[in-house]
């Protein structure tokens, strides 16, 4: 008899053909809660729950009892209760590396939008607001020579780091629990301290993971010691952002403009206080939203399913202390 998957949310077709060749997979589409009693019969035979956008915890665990690997599609698993997985000896893994660039570009992306004001500028030009030479009250700022400040500098802040560099000249300082003195030689980079990172950017980048030290990083402190014309960029969860500092330092002048591509809770409500503002450009978490990176972290995810169906370690164990049956 087949091992059975149950697949929840945007898990790639490719990946479920693939899964399928061996195991009886299952689909969900996003949005199906957790009482469904389809998804809960599905989950008592389960032996893999692959997909993102869900919480896995007890309640959920309580149901499937002979679940073996819960895959996340997402290198972020900040929804996944990793005690309650390694207690169980259920493997709990991600797709690290694959999205790196896609999601550098759509963060770096979001750093230009908000310097240069495009968004703006585009509901500008097409509500006919340009009548004749743009005013100085319109005007962006540059963002090549000038310093970026890179707030955890994993995966994805050194990929930032690359853009930044060689395609705009610009000074950079990360912060980080350890140096790296091979990045620090490549991008010419220097660590800086929080604080100091604050007071010396132009641009500042949050790409933490979220974690009980990373809840709120960036508050009212943080935020009054930026320079008044930087501009703020979080890539990372919106939890890791105090809002209503953020509301704040935009209001009193405190920073400049932002770009948020998460939330505290998403999706965000239209009514949100950050959305009425000119000098904020939001998108809604699309760090890996393009068909190809899509497909490529549901192959990986399904591969890491894969391994540890057939009885190996898999290559993107998150719990590495889990005793795996």
């Amino acid at each position: 008899m087949k091992q059975k998957v149950v697949a929840y949310g945007r898990v790639q077709e490719a990946a479920q053909r693939r899964l399928g060749e061996t195991y009886e997979v299952t689909h969900f589409p996003h949005g199906v809660p957790l009482s469904d009693p389809a998804l809960q019969a599905a989950l008592t035979e389960a032996s893999a729950f692959i997909g993102g956008e869900f919480d896995v915890g007890k309640e959920l665990l309580d149901l499937a009892p002979d679940l073996k690997v819960v895959s996340n599609v997402s290198v972020g698993y900040d929804n996944l209760d990793i005690d309650e997985l390694t207690k169980r000896g259920i493997a709990a893994t991600n797709t690290p590396d694959v999205l790196n660039d896609t999601t550098a570009d759509a963060i770096f992306g979001l750093l230009l939008a908000a310097a240069r004001r495009i968004p703006e500028l585009n509901n500008y030009v097409k509500g006919g607001g340009w009548q004749g030479l743009l005013p100085d009250s319109k005007f962006g700022v540059d963002v090549h020579h000038k310093t970026l400040g890179i707030i955890g500098m994993g995966r994805i802040g050194e990929a930032i780091a690359k853009r930044a560099h060689f395609g705009f000249d610009m000074k950079i300082l990360y912060h980080n629990r350890s140096k790296k003195p091979e990045l620090e030689k490549t991008y010419n980079a220097s660590h800086r301290s929080l604080n100091h990172l604050l007071e010396e950017a132009d641009f500042v980048c949050l790409m933490t993971p979220l974690t009980e030290e990373t809840y709120h990083l960036m508050g009212k402190p943080q935020f009054e010691r930026m320079q008044k014309h930087a501009v703020f960029v979080n890539g990372s969860r919106g939890q890791t952002v105090d809002e209503a500092a953020l509301v704040d330092a935009l209001n009193n002048g405190e920073i400049r403009a932002a770009g948020l591509d998460v939330f505290q809770e998403e999706p965000v409500s239209v009514s949100h206080p950050l959305l009425q503002m000119d000098q904020v450009v939001a998108t809604p978490h699309i760090g890996s939203a393009t068909k190809e990176t899509e497909e490529a972290m549901s192959m990986v995810a399904a591969k890491n399913v894969d391994a540890v169906l057939q009885g190996s370690r898999p290559p993107n164990l998150i719990n590495h202390d889990v005793e795996l049956s």
